[in-house]
């Protein structure tokens, strides 16, 4: 199994059952160095969606207490099995990801710490959950990754800015 991205890289793998397991790999670790339950970590983004082809980079949802109150011990716990806070500033979200190696230049993990069962977290897995659920929804989700993913120039952001008002008509879907 492939896995990992560099900075600003946009590549779509096929689908592989691989990256389940790898998720799977990867909670049981965070579950043992955190003494967090397994309802508390959950595998989201394209990797965790039935047949999507994807970035080969695993998304792990954790939820915690209260994200304003998160201390450097968690930091150190979730270092401890190769997980280093980025400097991300995104409201409510803490995200850690782990790399190939000390270079820090390709990912092959994301943490978003979020509020356990608050908006961001019902969000996450709605999504999820609604395309692994909805044939059509999948296809035009994976359109238009494909049709993005295939822009001259592109870069994380901009594919991350494509895929946004498709992102978020889903999550409305949730609220409505």
């Amino acid at each position: 199994m492939e896995l990992g991205l560099g900075k600003n890289e946009v590549k779509l793998l096929p689908y592989t059952n691989q990256w389940k397991e790898e998720f799977n790999r990867v909670k049981i670790e965070i579950m043992d160095v955190t003494g967090f339950e397994g309802d508390r970590i959950e595998h989201i983004g394209s990797t965790a969606i039935n047949n999507m082809t994807a970035k080969p980079i695993i998304d792990i949802l954790i939820g915690v207490d209260d994200i304003a109150k998160v201390d450097k011990a968690l930091y150190k716990k979730l270092q401890s099995i190769g997980f280093l806070r980025l400097r991300v500033e995104r409201p409510d979200e803490i995200v850690l990801a782990k790399f190939t190696d000390n270079t820090y230049e390709v990912k092959t993990h994301y943490i978003h710490m979020v509020d356990y069962d608050k908006e961001l977290w019902k969000n996450q897995l709605f999504f999820r959950n609604f395309l692994n659920s909805n044939v059509e929804v999948r296809a035009e989700y994976l359109n238009i990754k494909i049709t993005s993913a295939k822009q001259k120039n592109i870069n994380i952001n901009k594919y991350t800015d494509l895929k946004e008002p498709f992102v978020k008509s889903i999550f409305a879907k949730r609220i409505n």
